[in-house]
């Protein structure tokens, strides 16, 4: 039995260049998929078990062939990634992946090449995680504010050349709810702008 396995986040296109590149593989080696296991919307982190991967890896015996993109596909840790490929190793399975070129069986060099392959791949992702920690600390002692400001502040700051016009309309007791209208922002926005410009008249608004 020969089992093509895709995993996608929410990407349609992937699915189909996953599927093409599977299939292509198969071709390759002279074979045709029997059954397309997917996992749409799943995370490489979640385990096998609680994946439709799972249950393939539970029908696995011995001369049957899993294809998959690249190993990522199967999981993002690296000892999920071993018990996978040592599951389908113990199983008589052999693993293919199509952008890695990676073959998986029942030998020592499949192995030592699943190890160092996910070994790497976990060092990578720690180093990546490191060297963004170390940035974010670097931006926060120079003083830069991180992450998106908030909708309704962005909003507030498109008023700040508003403040004349707001003001003449509010002289002439024009509604805050007609204001808010013609300045296209909601009525708690431009009560926080006009807070904040005149914090002494806040209670009379």
């Amino acid at each position: 039995m020969t089992y093509g396995y895709i995993r996608v986040s929410t990407d349609r296109q992937d699915c189909a260049n996953q599927k093409i590149g599977i299939e292509s593989k198969a071709a390759s080696l002279g074979l045709m998929i029997d059954k397309y296991i997917q996992d749409a919307g799943v995370s490489g982190t979640t385990e096998p078990d609680e994946r439709a991967l799972g249950g393939c890896l539970k029908k696995l015996k011995s001369g049957d062939i899993l294809i998959c993109s690249e190993l990522s596909r199967l999981g993002r840790k690296l000892f999920m990634i071993m018990r996978i490929l040592e599951h389908c190793m113990k199983c008589g399975a052999t693993v293919y992946t199509v952008k890695d070129g990676y073959e998986f069986g029942d030998n020592i060099q499949s192995k030592v090449m699943a190890f160092a392959f996910g070994l790497s791949a976990e060092i990578e992702r720690d180093l990546i995680s490191q060297r963004t920690k170390e940035a974010l600390q670097r931006l926060k002692k120079q003083g830069k504010k991180l992450g998106r400001e908030s909708g309704s502040r962005n909003k507030k700051r498109k008023l700040d050349d508003k403040t004349e016009l707001i003001n003449n309309l509010l002289l002439q007791k024009m509604p805050k709810t007609e204001i808010a209208r013609r300045l296209k922002v909601s009525l708690p926005t431009l009560y926080s702008f006009i807070s904040l410009q005149n914090p002494k008249n806040k209670t009379d608004l």
